[in-house]
């Protein structure tokens, strides 16, 4: 498989969608969709409740596989290639901590399964572990628990743990919901910050529209599983591509 560019250490990708469609007891959840995300963009799947943003997201991770068409990373055909071969790293709303695990244990699951030949040293652990407590500014709490953070810390903690392996690219799907207005505004700043530092490719599904027209380089408006309109912030406000846009920017 080809690598994509590489940008402080971290491999980064670029994504095509090519025609994906995808079933779910006869409902059409994606409809031939299509989409081109360039290497080391933040990219906003913003839609209703319903529109096919999750499973847009988890076909692009291998969590699912599309009936028809396929995913390609910088090229490459992965379309049946499983989860834990795409390098990704994946944030989920719930967080999907382990509450028996310290901060740091959590951060550092990804690299302790590792195959052994690929598994880092304990030092390097450490000091990976350690590294991504300073980015996602939780220094001094990788002995806590999760039971023992806020909300937003644990979302933290759960993009640290995303990091860890310096995936190619990162998803997130919804990662704020659960969150107050206050610490998701703090959060989404956060987040960006750590996009830009990392140069990574970032997919982030939502269903608030201030969301992702203030994190994203591009939007993705999808709407009964295809997407209406696709493009920079500042276009799709100024030329909505259709109805259905112009009454859900509304």
């Amino acid at each position: 498989m080809a690598t994509g560019s590489s940008r402080g250490g971290i491999e980064t990708m670029t994504i095509t969608v090519d025609a994906v469609s995808k079933d779910f007891d006869g409902h059409s959840a994606l409809k031939g969709l299509s989409l081109d995300i360039p290497d080391g963009t933040f990219v906003a799947l913003l839609g209703p409740s319903g529109s096919g943003k999750t499973t847009l997201l988890r076909i692009i991770a291998g969590l699912a596989y599309a009936d028809s068409g396929h995913i390609l990373f910088d090229g490459d055909d992965v379309t049946a290639v499983p989860v834990q071969q795409r390098n990704i790293g994946f944030v989920f709303q719930n967080y999907a901590l382990f509450r028996h695990m310290s901060v740091a244990e959590n951060i550092a699951f990804g690299l302790d399964v590792m195959k052994r030949r690929q598994r880092p040293s304990k030092a390097d652990r450490t000091a990976r572990v350690e590294e991504l407590l300073d980015l996602v500014r939780l220094d001094g709490l990788g002995a806590r628990y999760p039971t023992q953070l806020s909300g937003g810390q644990r979302q933290r903690v759960a993009l640290a743990r995303a990091l860890a392996r310096k995936p190619r690219f990162l998803l997130l799907d919804e990662p704020f919901g659960a969150l107050d207005a206050k610490v998701r505004n703090e959060l989404r700043g956060a987040l960006r910050t750590i996009h830009d530092q990392l140069g990574l490719t970032s997919i982030f599904v939502t269903h608030d529209r201030e969301e992702a027209f203030g994190l994203a380089d591009r939007i993705a408006i999808l709407n009964n599983g295809r997407i209406e309109q696709y493009g920079a912030p500042d276009d799709i406000s100024a030329a909505p591509a259709s109805d259905f846009v112009r009454e859900f920017l509304q």
